[in-house]
Parts: C-alpha cells; sequence; structure tokens
C-alpha cells in the first residue's frame, strides 16, 4: 500500500523502540538533555512535568502540516510512522521503566544516551523514516531560504542545548550532554555509511586485460577501463577500477598476484555502492536485502 514496505515499517518502528528507551533510561534518569524536537520535550519535561510521548506528538502536528507536501507521501507516512511510533513507546517505557542506577557516572550515563538514540536514530533513517521535527524544518528552510541542512539542524540544536543550560541543567549535566549529542552523530553516520563498506581498487599493470578478465570471469564483477598518463615514465597506460565487498577483497589481492605479482594496487573504503552486483541485480531489478 502507497509503496510501503513491512520490512521498512518493522525497523522503524524497532528504530523508535531503541530510541525511545535510550530517551527514558538515560536521558530522563539522568538529567541529561538533547537537541532538536526531543531536546524540547525533554526541557518540557523537566521544568513543567509534560510526558514526553504528548509533547512529542503537538510539537509535531503543525510541522506534519506544514511539511507533508515536500515530503511525498510514502517519505510523509514513513516520517508519520517514526513520530507516532517514538510517541507510542515512549509512553510504553515511561510506564513501565526500570532503574539503570548511572547517576554516580554520567560519563557512561552519556556514551549509553547517544549510543542508544544514534542508534535508534540510524535505523529509522536507514528505512526510509524520520521522527519528523526539525529534519523536516530544515527542509523548508532550504527550499525558501537556500540554507543548508546542516546549518539549520546546528542551529536549531545549539539553541535548545543552550535554553536547557540556561533552565534546568547544571554545567556538569550540560558537558556531558555535549557528549551524548556528539556519539549520537557519529553512531547515526555510522548507521548510514559505515554499516556497509565496500572496497574500491585502483589497479595498474602491463597485464590489465588479463586481470580484467579474470575479475570478471571469476569474480563476476565489473571492471571499469581508464585512461591514465605516468608523469614520470611519460607512458600512456590504463588503469582499471572495481568495487567489491569488504569479504572479497582478499581474493581480489590474490587474483591480482597471481597474474601480476609487481601490480600496483590502491585500496579504499566506499560507504555507499548503487547499481549492478550491489543494490540491482543483472536484469537492473532491486535487490532486495
Amino acid at each position: 500500500m502507497f509503496g510501503l514496505k513491512i520490512k521498512n515499517i518493522l525497523f522503524i518502528m524497532f528504530g523508535a523502540a531503541v530510541f525511545s528507551f535510550g530517551i527514558v533510561h538515560f536521558n530522563i534518569q539522568n538529567n541529561l538533555a538533547e537537541g532538536g524536537f526531543t531536546g524540547i520535550t525533554l526541557l518540557l519535561y523537566f521544568i513543567f512535568d509534560l510526558k514526553p510521548s504528548i509533547t512529542n506528538l503537538l510539537l509535531n502536528i503543525p510541522v506534519f502540516i506544514i511539511g507533508w507536501k515536500l515530503l511525498g507521501l510514502r517519505s510523509f507516512l514513513y516520517t508519520l510512522l517514526g513520530t507516532l511510533s517514538v510517541s507510542l513507546f515512549l509512553e510504553l517505557f515511561y510506564i513501565y521503566q526500570f532503574s539503570i542506577p548511572l547517576s554516580n557516572d554520567l560519563f557512561l550515563a552519556a556514551l549509553f544516551a547517544g549510543a542508544s538514540i544514534g542508534i535508534g536514530l540510524g535505523i529509522i533513517f536507514r528505512y526510509g523514516g524520520t521522527t519528523g521535527g526539525v529534519d523536516i524544518i530544515a527542509r523548508l528552510v532550504k527550499k525558501y531560504a537556500g540554507w543548508s541542512m546542516g546549518r539549520t539542524m546546528f542551529i536549531f540544536d545549539a539553541a535548545v542545548i543552550l535554553l536547557s543550560l540556561v533552565t534546568y541543567l547544571n554545567y556538569r549535566e550540560g558537558m556531558y550532554t555535549l557528549v551524548a549529542v556528539f556519539v549520537g552523530a557519529r553512531v547515526i553516520d555510522f548507521m548510514q555509511e559505515g554499516a556497509y563498506t565496500a572496497r574500491g581498487a585502483m589497479i595498474i599493470s602491463p597485464h590489465q586485460k588479463q586481470i580484467a578478465d579474470l575479475i570478471a570471469s571469476e569474480m563476476d564483477r565489473g571492471v571499469t577501463v581508464l585512461s591514465g598518463y605516468g608523469h614520470y615514465s611519460k607512458e600512456k597506460r590504463e588503469v582499471l577500477y572495481c568495487v567489491v565487498g569488504r569479504n572479497e577483497l582478499v581474493r581480489l589481492k590474490n587474483l591480482i598476484t597471481s597474474v601480476d605479482p609487481h601490480a600496483f594496487v590502491s585500496v579504499t573504503d566506499v560507504h555507499d555502492v548503487l547499481g549492478e552486483g550491489f543494490t540491482l541485480d543483472e536484469n537492473k531489478k532491486p535487490i532486495e536485502s
């Protein structure tokens, strides 16, 4: 229905559960703040004792009304699912929470807060959802004001954390909040880019045709031939470029060495790969992962 996938729906809900668990058991229990709309819900909770599950919904309703056309139907539905799931799990974990005594070790609390929030949001983002809030605002600002999304989100997060420092955080809790936010951002990056990494190989050898043929026949991987020019030798030569899975790298090296032990090989990390052999099959159809 509407192009939604059951797998995406389940993972977005799972990510929302991980995210909400971290908010309740590490942020709330240890008096730590957060950026974005989540930070506002925590601010309202600590000052006015308002339930985060309710304020999360109330804050996002006007944003959804303004930004639903910008997202497109499928992205809007995934975002709506993410936001509703977060509110649902915030309520459940708030009612049935259990104590995790980390108040004497705020550094550990900050690490776990950042990790759980980062893992939760990373899963939600990876499967096409968001939790609404600043993400939609940032898209609107980019469209109408030309600001980058990163700039808008940074300003918003900084303002919320600063307001939290002025109202209910002491300097110690504020510093550990920054640790949690930093860890969360790095974990989100890892979930988005580093959970799967391929390897890109540049190969220079006088036996490039034999190497390319073996890569294609033995590994079933495509090879691109680039035109190169040796600055020192002043000779034109062809450079092979191919992308393989991380678990295929040793096999690629052994194959190259079997043809030319003196070949020059440069290997780099590839954090995102689209196309045949990775996201498309030989018939150019999406590979279900």
